[in-house]
């Protein structure tokens, strides 16, 4: 049986998030060869499709149930079986993940039964299926994306003996991002094991001929496998125990978890090579090193601006405790810092993060971006970092916004956007500033003519 969440939420306007099972489309995109169906109304996948074809720029196909006002009445089982057949036929996938929507959980789908009896019938007994309840009005795309990726771990994980590998595990991050987390494990020589992995599967080289489903990702033997690992190196610091995939594989096969934040900023790019120096003894590639020192004299170089920085930063949890921490060493001071995901670990790690004497920061989870605004303004920001559901921040109340996260919709390569490892970290940290900077450059001539100009006068 799929693991049962309590849904709810409060009502927001403009909320500063998306539904369920955006998010677990993402996870499911990660795996090699998946493919998925979304056991609901037929405008159900072409929203979801629309908003990650958007950011990503690419192709993104997911099938549907199309319940109507039969299928609701009566049930939708023999609409998701046809999906089922459909979706098999067309593009012949290795793994099939069913999420369901607002109207499949609301009338109350047994979707588990539906699948096991499917696979029976039809001789799949040994053909992954994944399930997972995602009900749009439940919680949000972040919650939606780990509570899949651990129901990926739950159906397909199996007991496995011990090998040398390391499971990463990702929040929902760029392809950039996976790919420079790629590249500093090959360069400390770790075998590992990177789920979901999305960047060669959401951010792919033009090919010919073109194939309706990916080979690239995490491939499924290898999620069996993990079970076998010698620990898990998770970068979710803000995700509850019901929805981590790293826990589970704790409590069920006894795999050690390490939980490190987004390595984002100096100290928590730090805390991600002493957990893998932890784990495999290996010592920090002097490449790496050099890095590090790059990203240092960069910090030495935006100091002396940053300071005026008054930020507000929002997005999925994960994110913002990164962007957060990394812009306290930086100078830029955080004003407002918001989800609209639950989160209720956030507001404890971001207090832990604030030195002492430090004005306070506002912690929103569970918001809208007309509170955003309105704790903005009262906090004087000049500057927001987070996705272009922010635009409106820049649009209603003139805060230039630097665009980082999912989704990005008004803006071409949100996909190709790297923040994460040392010089992710300086590329971030060079937008910031020269933001700061073209804003002060904008409105200083004015802000002086208003002030001495028209106060003489």
């Amino acid at each position: 049986m799929a693991e049962k969440m309590k849904f709810c939420r409060d009502v927001n306007e403009n909320p500063c998030n998306m539904c369920m099972p955006m998010g677990g489309i993402i996870a499911l995109k990660g795996i090699a060869g998946s493919m998925v169906i979304l056991h609901g109304s037929q405008g159900c996948s072409t929203y979801m499709r629309r908003h990650i074809a958007e950011h990503f720029n690419e192709p993104i196909d997911v099938g549907s149930s199309s319940l109507n006002e039969k299928g609701t009445i009566y049930g939708g089982e023999k609409n998701l079986e046809q999906a089922l057949d459909n979706v098999r036929k067309v593009y012949q996938p290795q793994m099939i993940g069913i999420l369901t929507t607002c109207l499949a959980e609301t009338i109350g789908e047994d979707v588990d039964r539906f699948a096991g009896e499917y696979q029976r019938k039809n001789g799949l007994e040994d053909f992954p299926l994944v399930t997972a309840p995602t009900p749009g009005y439940g919680l949000s795309h972040d919650e939606g994306y780990w509570f899949t990726a651990r129901r990926i771990l739950t159906c397909l994980t199996k007991p496995a003996d011990g090998h040398n590998k390391v499971n990463i595990i990702v929040p929902n991050i760029s392809p950039a991002d996976i790919r420079e987390i790629k590249r500093i494990l090959e360069l400390t020589g770790i075998e590992y094991t990177l789920f979901p992995d999305i960047s060669d599967a959401l951010d792919r080289p033009f090919e010919r001929p073109y194939t309706k489903v990916t080979g690239k990702g995490t491939l499924v033997d290898e999620i069996k496998a993990m079970s076998g690992a010698v620990a898990t190196l998770q970068m979710g610091v803000t995700v509850e125990d019901a929805f981590s995939p790293g826990q589970y594989l704790q409590d069920t096969f006894g795999v050690p978890l390490y939980n490190v934040p987004l390595p984002i900023g100096l100290t928590n790019m730090d805390r991600f090579m002493t957990a893998l120096q932890e784990i495999t003894g290996k010592s920090v590639p002097d490449s790496l090193l050099q890095e590090r020192g790059r990203l240092l004299d960069g910090m030495i170089d935006s100091h002396k601006y940053n300071f005026q920085g008054r930020g507000i930063i929002f997005g999925d949890p994960e994110l913002v405790y990164a962007l957060t921490t990394a812009c306290l060493e930086n100078g830029v001071h955080p004003v407002v810092a918001a989800t609209g995901s639950r989160s209720e670990r956030l507001a404890k790690l971001l207090n832990l993060s604030l030195p002492d004497g430090s004005e306070p920061l506002q912690i929103l989870t569970e918001t809208d971006f007309d509170r955003i605004r309105q704790w903005s303004e009262e906090g004087g920001a000049n500057v927001a970092i987070g996705h272009s559901g922010g635009r409106y921040l820049e649009e209603q109340a003139g805060i230039p916004l630097i665009r980082i996260g999912f989704p990005i919709l008004d803006r071409v390569g949100g996909q190709r956007i790297l923040s994460v490892g040392y010089g992710g970290t300086m590329q971030f940290l060079d937008r910031v500033t020269n933001t700061l900077l073209e804003h002060k450059h904008k409105s200083y001539r004015k802000k002086m003519y208003e002030q001495f100009y028209c106060a003489a006068n």
